[in-house]
């Protein structure tokens, strides 16, 4: 993707009026219109959507737009359509060895030491909000993940690292773009999986990925400026690729 498509940049200003759907000229999927315009990806191919629900969300986030000037950090789902269709299927081989070769370290594997002064606190939460989902993990692919108190994680069982990567080789493009999205966002493929496969809903994924932040913020106060919007920025990153992932599949 382009850099203005990560950034808070204002790309050239509105030169439409009206945004539309309609199904796409093969029939197969549905596309975006920009007054009489088919909506392009950045490299210039029509933008076409597996759903009409998808297609008129993203409808939306380019309504959205102000006369002034395109902001692309304001269409997420644009974003992520965008990768869906051109990053993923060059580059799946890539995406799929990047998510596993951080799964060692996954959040959900690393747990503070009971016993330490400085992280008081953070193992009983970690016990009684993370193990549940360590649980189900188990009980999903049939292999017990194994904790740590080391920062950089350890070998977990290979019967669950091979069942993981199995589920991402057999995730489509729109999945395995709303996987590596909310991995990237929470620094944890097991709670991606778990928004994917319904276990977790949002509101559940983010205060497990700020499990230990919040803790602190309890014990020393939230900076304004700065917790506030990382936490605003999170919600947003997560929740764009759960909406995504949903509009995106076919009932």
């Amino acid at each position: 993707m382009p850099m203005s498509f990560m950034t808070g940049s204002i790309v050239g200003k509105r030169f439409y009026k009206k945004v539309t759907t309609r199904e796409a000229d093969d029939g197969n999927g549905w596309s975006v219109m920009l007054d009489y315009r088919t909506l392009k990806t950045p490299s210039k191919r029509p933008l076409k959507l597996p759903t009409l629900s998808l297609a008129k969300a993203i409808a939306a986030e380019w309504d959205f737009q102000q006369t002034d000037g395109i902001r692309p950090f304001t269409m997420p789902l644009m974003k992520l359509a965008c990768t869906a269709l051109e990053r993923v299927p060059v580059v799946r081989p890539k995406i799929i060895d990047n998510l596993m070769s951080k799964f060692s370290q996954d959040l959900v594997f690393c747990r503070a030491p009971h016993d330490n002064e400085l992280t008081s606190g953070v193992y009983e939460r970690q016990v009684e909000k993370i193990d549940p989902l360590l649980k189900w993990v188990e009980s999903e692919f049939g292999y017990k993940p194994v904790v740590y108190t080391c920062f950089f994680g350890g070998k977990q069982d290979e019967g669950l690292v091979k069942a993981v990567e199995s589920l991402l080789k057999k995730a489509d493009d729109c999945e395995l773009a709303a996987i590596d999205a909310l991995t990237s966002a929470s620094h944890s493929l097991i709670i991606s999986i778990g928004i994917v496969r319904g276990k977790l809903q949002l509101e559940e994924a983010i205060e497990l990925i700020r499990l230990e932040e919040d803790l602190q913020v309890d014990k020393w106060g939230l900076v304004e400026g700065g917790h506030d919007i990382d936490i605003a920025d999170l919600k947003v990153q997560i929740a764009s690729a759960a909406v995504f992932l949903g509009l995106s599949r076919r009932s």
